[in-house]
C-alpha cells in the first residue's frame, strides 16, 4: 500500500506542476479557499519542505510561540514574495518523488496535504479539476474523527456519501455530494 501511495503522491505533485505552470498571473494572485492566501502562498506552504531546512521551520514555530498555522502563514507570504512563478512549480516538479510527510501523518498525510491544497487552489479558481478517484479513494479512506476534528469541521450527526465512489463517513443525515466536494467538507473548506 505504502509504494501505491508515493506513486499517488508523484502523479499528484506531477499533475499539479503541469496545472500550475498553465495559470496567468492574475490566477496566480487570486484567492484560494485558504484563507487569506492567494495561489502563491499555497505552492509556497506546500512545497515549504522542499526548501526549507528543519531549522528555519523550527525558529518559524518558536517566534510563533508554538503555533504552526501562525509560523506556517508567515513562511508561506516570506516565500511567495522571494520565490518566482516558474521557481517554484520547479520546486515542486523536482521534488515529485521526495519521500516528506507531516508529523504524525505518513505518506497518507502527504497525499492529503497535495490533494486538498491543489483542491484549495482548483476549486476557487473555478477549474473543474477532478482529482483521479483513486488518490481520492487513498486519502478518504484515512479519514478517522481525529483528522476530521484536526481541521475543526462539525460533522456531528452528519453521514457523507460520496456520489461518485464508494466511500461513507459517520452516521446521521446523509450529505450527498462528489468525494472532492465532501473532503473539503470534511477539510472545513466553505464550498
Amino acid at each position: 500500500m505504502t509504494d501505491e501511495i508515493w506513486a499517488a503522491i508523484r502523479a499528484e505533485r506531477l499533475d499539479q506542476a503541469e496545472l500550475l505552470n498553465s495559470l496567468t498571473d492574475e490566477q496566480w494572485n487570486a484567492p484560494t479557499l485558504c484563507e487569506g492566501w492567494r495561489v502563491k502562498e499555497v505552492v509556497a506552504h506546500t512545497t515549504l519542505p522542499f526548501h526549507s531546512s528543519k531549522a528555519r521551520v523550527l525558529k518559524e514555530i518558536l517566534k510563533s510561540a508554538g503555533r504552526f498555522n501562525h509560523a506556517s502563514d508567515r513562511m508561506a507570504k516570506a516565500d511567495a514574495a522571494r520565490l518566482s512563478k516558474d521557481e517554484l512549480v520547479g520546486i515542486l516538479k523536482s521534488n515529485a518523488d521526495h519521500r516528506w510527510t507531516p508529523p504524525g501523518g505518513g505518506p497518507a498525510g502527504a497525499l492529503s496535504h497535495e490533494i486538498i491544497h491543489g483542491l484549495d487552489i482548483t476549486t476557487a479558481l473555478g477549474l473543474g479539476r477532478k482529482v483521479p478517484h483513486d488518490r481520492l479513494k487513498l486519502v478518504l479512506d484515512g479519514m478517522t474523527p481525529r483528522s476530521v476534528k484536526y481541521f475543526g469541521a462539525d460533522l456531528d450527526g452528519k453521514r457523507l456519501e460520496a456520489t461518485d465512489l464508494d466511500w461513507t463517513f459517520g452516521e446521521g443525515t446523509p450529505i450527498r455530494r462528489p468525494a472532492q466536494e465532501l473532503l473539503l467538507l470534511v477539510c472545513g473548506r466553505r464550498i
